[in-house]
């Protein structure tokens, strides 16, 4: 055989020999997509044991160190710095959950007594939104540092604009008599929440107590007679704890 056609029968062999399979990238997805999965859910569960694990240590000691948290959490500090790059992240992470919890507690009230009676939607939104923030005290001192108070009035938007409304229905409907505008009032009971806060904090006022009193306080501010605040604070709060 000529060497032309040598060349010919060899190159038709070559583009008729079969394939191999693939066994590259697209074979081993499946298994990288698995193992990229179960990375992602075991850094999903370290940044949760994280945050659960800060919540209960600066709670019970607002000075507590990234390194306590880590040992706490059963991880190295790397992990934790991983996750959130400063303290003060920390801090603001716990806060955001803290803010969510607020804000869903403030819209079950209202949707629990339901919004006919201002001044009852205002009694109601203000006990469930305390026993929120209770959980959250001291992380909300320190919140109040690492995110300054117009960064939590920023995240707390929604419950203020909605709490602006109910207050200018009080106000329409003569339930309050205050020279005072709907949103200043609620600068007003901000202050209320956040004084009562740091007075539980430093033992001066049990909780219990402080939620109900946090509520009246704002009330009787807004231009409600303290019997009448009374009375319905004790009324709404005896129907939340049934």
């Amino acid at each position: 055989m000529c060497k032309c056609a040598e060349g010919r029968h060899n190159g038709a062999m070559s583009r008729t020999k079969p394939t191999p399979p693939h066994t590259g990238a697209a074979g081993a997805g499946p298994a990288t997509g698995g193992a990229a999965s179960a990375a992602t859910a075991r850094a999903d569960a370290n940044r949760r044991r994280i945050l659960d694990v800060a919540h209960t240590e600066l709670t019970r000691d607002p000075d507590a160190s990234m390194d306590q948290i880590a040992r706490g959490a059963g991880v190295v500090r790397r992990t934790v710095y991983g996750h959130f790059p400063s303290r003060d992240a920390l801090v603001t992470a716990l806060l955001d959950e803290a803010v969510e919890a607020v804000l869903a507690a403030h819209s079950a009230a209202y949707a629990d007594v339901g919004t006919e009676d201002p001044t009852r939607a205002i009694a109601a939104a203000m006990l469930g939104v305390w026993r929120v923030t209770d959980r959250y005290r001291l992380l909300l001192s320190l919140a109040q540092r690492a995110v300054t108070m117009d960064g939590i009035r920023e995240r707390l938007a929604p419950m203020n604009e909605a709490g602006v409304a109910m207050i200018q229905r009080a106000l329409d409907e003569g339930r309050f008599t205050t020279a005072v505008p709907p949103r200043a009032l609620v600068y007003v009971l901000e202050s209320i929440v956040f004084g009562l806060m740091e007075a539980v904090n430093d033992g001066i006022l049990d909780t219990q107590e402080a939620g109900r009193a946090a509520a009246t306080t704002f009330l009787t501010a807004a231009g409600l007679p303290l019997p009448e605040a009374t009375a319905l604070v004790n009324e709404v709060a005896a129907k939340q704890t049934d």
